[in-house]
């Protein structure tokens, strides 16, 4: 087994981008379903994400991709976390946390406002991971993107 401590995280790559969309389905399935937004985010994830002022990150062991997320641009200053998922195989490494590390020091050096992310209490693990790290909830809108969320929550930079 790998050590932990090898975790690489690289910048988004096109010849991932299909690892970017396995991961995320693969949690979607199992859990909820993938919804259209989560299809174009997905499958379309250069031209709906990284062209549009976004960024996707991913978490390298050797050669294999550990984990993932992504940041949506939502409007000047204010990012999406979203689409972080951990490869079953990885999972119980505190990956996810290495990721969320990550983000919010790559955050705060882009001088952003806040992030923001929508999801759901039944995920009481990454629910636990996003207020661990100071993301507080708020109120999620009507028109949430994701039929599935229930919760949303951010973190002031």
């Amino acid at each position: 087994m790998n050590d932990i401590k090898q975790i690489e995280i690289i910048p988004f790559n096109p010849k991932y981008a299909k690892d970017f969309a396995d991961l995320n389905v693969a949690w979607l399935e199992k859990y909820f379903v993938v919804e259209p937004h989560d299809v174009e985010l997905l499958e379309r994830c250069e031209e709906t994400i990284i062209n549009k002022g976004g960024y996707i990150f991913f978490a390298k062991i050797g050669s294999a991709i550990a984990g993932t997320f992504s940041l949506i641009k939502m409007q000047e200053g204010i990012y999406e976390l979203g689409k972080m998922a951990v490869s079953p195989e990885f999972q119980g490494k505190k990956i996810g946390q290495q990721l969320m590390t990550f983000c919010i020091d790559f955050a705060k050096k882009q001088h952003w406002n806040k992030l923001v992310l929508y999801s759901n209490t039944k995920l009481e693990n990454a629910i636990y991971i996003y207020k661990k790290y100071g993301f507080v909830e708020i109120e999620l809108e009507k028109d949430s993107p994701y039929l599935r969320s229930n919760i949303k929550m951010e973190f002031a930079l």
